[in-house]
């Protein structure tokens, strides 16, 4: 899985009036970003403001949500940072199941 895969897969998770209301972002640093806004129900690779925003190094994330590797051990463990709002971090697990 690359970005641009990533991407598509969140913008097909994500909708208008669905469950996921907040704006989040994942920098993966070198890699890029993937900017989830749930108000608006899409997804693209802005750098926008967001409610949370999730750091974690691009291998690390594609090891987690290929179940490699547990989210949780990653924050514990300094690979995954949230900056912001961490609810929003939580509420992320039911999404993040549609486009992994």
């Amino acid at each position: 899985m690359d970005l641009s895969e990533l991407t598509s897969k969140a913008d097909s998770a994500v909708e208008a009036g669905g469950d996921f209301t907040k704006k989040v972002k994942f920098d993966f640093g070198d890699a890029g970003k993937l900017f989830i806004d749930g108000v608006a129900g899409k997804a693209d690779n802005s750098d926008s403001d967001a409610d949370a925003t999730i750091k974690v190094n691009w291998d690390d994330f594609v090891k987690i949500s290929e179940g490699a590797m547990d989210p949780t051990m990653a924050f514990m463990q300094g690979k995954l940072k949230v900056e912001g709002d961490m609810s929003v971090a939580m509420q992320l697990q039911s999404l993040m199941k549609k486009f992994s």
